[in-house]
């Protein structure tokens, strides 16, 4: 009667505790295992990547002319670099306010604020909200991780860790304020700071600190030059942050904020593309590693004088352009001249052609330099060896010089038989001929 009793209820005896959970505990131990495996295989790819690139800073090298005055740059990012203290307390916090705030709280990456970022993302319904902490900022803007995919990010996470083992916080700071991108060619707060507000990163002020700092996340947007509006914007929003974070009182945001913007950009030294910093670096190639020139921030001292390349450029182009308006001149004006679309053109230009070379007699010293009429139509520096022409009687004034000086006569007869040897110390079997052969 209980056997039908049972039947009758539907109830069925329940199973084992161990299969009731079984697939949990295999589901739970699955995700753990995964996620165990990616720990280890973005691990074991961030541990690939060289540690020392983070600290390096690209400079641009500088050129200096005759009169040790800054020429141009080469190579290398426009940056200049400073330590943590030649920086401005006010920018520090602004960046840490915007960008990190929990910046020495973490090891490498703030949960808490990809949590909150998260949260807000949902609530407004876009993906807005910035969650990477300066650290993993660094990791990205140091090393080649790839694209803004999943893949990349838990790679840039493992990245961070690394970073912050490797370097100090302070180190950590100094390098992102370095390196970061602040717009219009920039790369590090001195250098936009110099560029924007003509004045060191040391000496700025809050309003100037927070709207810097309001750069960071879209420099080209919203840079005080092209876009006050925008930058007044987030340069605002920096401090209304600041506020709340109990880094600055109210009185002072909104002092700050009724600064005007006033961007008054200063000219830093730009780069020269003319055929004297081509013969530079040429020598560079010559005497440095690929390496210790992409690094940057080297001082390069020249003998070159602005005034005589100018010079010496403009002198070529005028007597070319006399020569090409000669009645018997038949050949292509550079006038008409239209460069190709995929660039400059090569060493064979249509028009006519030339070089100078001016050097100082007494220290030897190349004063200017000029491989061409127009560098951006042809790199090919005519200056230079090897281009493949003859010196012709140009360098005749060279070999009578040295004549002259070893007593020869401008009357005095010189054999144009082929060199015997022994005739000329150290020539060796050399046996120059004359252009025809003989």
């Amino acid at each position: 009667m209980k056997l039908f009793a049972r039947l009758r209820s539907g109830k069925k005896k329940s199973g084992h505790p161990l299969f009731r959970y079984g697939w949990k505990i295999t589901l739970a131990a699955i995700v753990a295992g995964s996620g165990v495996v990616i720990f280890l295989f973005y691990g074991a790819w961030a541990q690939t990547f060289d540690m020392k690139k983070v600290g390096e800073m690209p400079e641009r090298n500088t050129v200096y002319d005759v009169d040790g005055k800054i020429y141009s740059r080469l190579a290398g990012a426009n940056r200049l670099k400073v330590s943590l203290s030649e920086v401005s307390p006010l920018f520090i916090e602004a960046v840490l306010t915007r960008e990190d705030a929990r910046f020495y709280e973490h090891k490498g990456i703030d949960w808490r604020g990809i949590l909150r970022a998260l949260a807000h993302d949902v609530l407004s319904g876009s993906a807005r909200e910035g969650a990477s902490s300066i650290t993993q900022q660094l990791a990205r803007n140091s090393l080649p991780l790839g694209g803004r995919t999943l893949s990349r990010k838990l790679l840039e996470a493992m990245v961070a860790f690394r970073i912050e083992r490797q370097f100090t916080k302070q180190q950590i700071l100094e390098l992102y304020v370095n390196r970061i991108y602040f717009g219009t060619g920039c790369y590090g707060v001195e250098t936009a700071s110099q560029l924007y507000f003509g004045k060191s990163a040391s000496k700025l002020n809050l309003s100037e600190a927070a709207l810097l700092a309001g750069l960071i996340r879209s420099p080209n947007r919203f840079s005080p030059l092209r876009n006050p509006e925008g930058a007044a914007m987030q340069r605002n929003a920096v401090l209304d942050r600041m506020v709340a974070l109990k880094r600055i009182s109210p009185a002072q945001a909104e002092e700050a904020k009724r600064t005007k913007i006033a961007a008054h950009p200063k000219r830093l030294p730009f780069i020269q593309e003319n055929y004297a910093m081509d013969a530079v670096q040429r020598d560079l190639n010559q005497l440095l590693t690929q390496d210790q020139i992409d690094n940057g921030g080297l001082s390069i001292y020249t003998t070159l004088d602005p005034a005589v390349q100018n010079a010496a450029q403009q002198a070529l182009e005028t007597q070319l352009t006399k020569i090409e308006h000669q009645s018997n001149f038949h050949h292509p004006l550079k006038a008409n001249y239209h460069p190709p679309e995929n660039g400059e053109g090569d060493s064979s230009m249509p028009y006519l052609e030339g070089a100078v070379v001016v050097i100082d007699n007494e220290s030897g010293g190349i004063r200017a330099l000029v491989g061409g009429r127009d560098y951006a139509q042809s790199k090919f520096n005519r200056a230079l060896a090897p281009t493949n022409r003859q010196l012709g009687s140009a360098f005749k004034p060279f070999v009578y010089a040295i004549a002259f000086t070893h007593g020869l006569l401008p009357g005095g007869a010189i054999s144009d038989g082929p060199i015997q040897p022994g005739e000329i110390d150290g020539a060796g079997n050399w046996s120059p001929a004359n252009s025809d052969g003989t």
